[in-house]
């Protein structure tokens, strides 16, 4: 299983998800599914993205955890 830890890093930062598209340059659609895990699959270039404007690594933002 992936869990996706977004959330946890923008309420560290104290950044909504308006403020975290911004910064990396995504819509607002695009934080919102991830922020919500209403998707599926990410883009390579999404993920860097991310990375890039919140400063972090991508298994900051993603952890994989055995079933």
């Amino acid at each position: 299983m992936i869990k996706n830890k977004l959330s946890e890093i923008m309420g560290r930062r104290r950044l909504n998800m308006a403020e975290t598209a911004r910064l990396a340059g995504l819509t607002h659609v695009t934080v919102f599914r991830i922020y919500h895990n209403k998707t599926k699959t990410v883009e390579l270039e999404t993920i860097d993205k991310l990375c890039n404007a919140l400063n972090c690594r991508i298994q900051d933002i993603f952890e994989h955890i055995p079933d």
